[in-house]
């Protein structure tokens, strides 16, 4: 079917919930932070937990609901630490912004009498920076409120996160997941078959916004008639076609068959570290594996990872690891002997 007209908006801010009772699956998060929004008392807020689970659009609904659309620009500054976040940031952009007085409120909105800093991906800040805040926030506690959002809290230096709430997001269920979808199909006027959605659940791992932004490229591409090898195709997942063959020349012990898969593998362009990541479900889940070999498996599937982040050539790292792999499943020693 030919591709549909589709507007230019992105569906990821399209069907963003407004408010924090709209956030799918934080039960405990959103009955905390209404509670908190009924009486406009706001501590520093630490939003963690693994991306597309609701920490952004949470924060964001936040600051809507305390100042609404008037003061949102004068009372809210969002940064990106990822993208801002050296010392120099803390000393000047941050701290000119904590420091300003707050004006009057407006009617219908609580209108707390401080401003909110939202900083995002706060784990990618150096720790100078980090240390720079310690001090901005005790002086400027009064007129304004930190919401540090990150994936991983264990990179947040802890006397930040010692002057902060917690509050930790999980991973969307799966049905979840697939009720938010269907929403969105049935508003948009898609067709999306049972197989389709479950593969668009999968492949998302828990991370609506990936879901969101996933079934809209295959919309744009292939229309309103969505199937599973549609979802599969934009998604950037490696089919499951490619494991079982590079698994299967492993078992053979053959290394020619091994090493004819590994160079398809990078002839077809398909990125080792999701090779890496499927791979390692693969063999887990496999009732054929002993665990003795899952677990040789895995060990080297975690160092050509570690590798692979410090920059280590792609094709080498997939060999060593279809070498490995076919000693493990062979039986053979773990390292070549001489």
């Amino acid at each position: 079917m030919a591709p549909v007209m589709q507007s230019t908006q992105q569906w990821v801010e399209k069907y963003r919930p407004r408010k924090v009772k709209d956030v799918a699956h934080q039960e405990e998060v959103v009955r905390t932070l209404t509670n908190t929004l009924e009486t406009g008392n706001l501590p520093h807020l630490l939003f963690y937990g693994p991306p597309g689970t609701g920490k952004t659009t949470t924060a964001l609904a936040i600051c809507h609901q305390l100042f609404g659309p008037e003061l949102y620009k004068t009372r809210v500054l969002e940064l990106n630490a990822s993208d801002d976040r050296g010392i120099n940031v803390v000393r000047t952009k941050i701290k000119d912004f904590a420091g300003v007085a707050v004006g009057a409120g407006v009617s219908g909105y609580p209108c707390p009498p401080f401003k909110v800093l939202i900083l995002d991906e706060a784990d990618s800040m150096t720790e100078d920076a980090q240390n720079a805040l310690r001090r901005t926030m005790e002086n400027y506690s009064k007129v304004t409120r930190f919401c540090f959002i990150c994936n991983y809290v264990s990179r947040i230096i802890e006397p930040l996160a010692s002057r902060c709430a917690k509050f930790r997001f999980k991973p969307l269920l799966e049905n979840v997941m697939q009720n938010r979808i269907q929403y969105i199909c049935q508003e948009e006027g898609l067709k999306l078959d049972q197989e389709a959605l479950s593969t668009l659940s999968r492949v998302s791992e828990g991370d609506l916004r990936r879901a969101i932004t996933c079934l809209q490229c295959a919309v744009r591409l292939y229309g309103s008639n969505i199937s599973s090898k549609e979802i599969i195709s934009v998604s950037g997942i490696v089919p499951d076609s490619v494991l079982e063959g590079l698994l299967k020349a492993c078992q053979s012990g053959q290394f020619d068959l091994a090493h004819q898969e590994v160079r398809d593998i990078i002839a077809e362009g398909h990125p080792v570290s999701q090779i890496l990541s499927q791979l390692f479900d693969f063999v887990v889940q496999s009732p054929n594996i002993s665990d003795i070999q899952k677990a040789r498996i895995t060990e080297r599937l975690a160092e050509t990872d570690k590798c692979l982040i410090d920059g280590a050539d792609e094709y080498l790292q997939l060999m060593d690891v279809a070498s490995n792999t076919m000693r493990a499943l062979c039986n053979q020693t773990q390292e070549c002997t001489y």
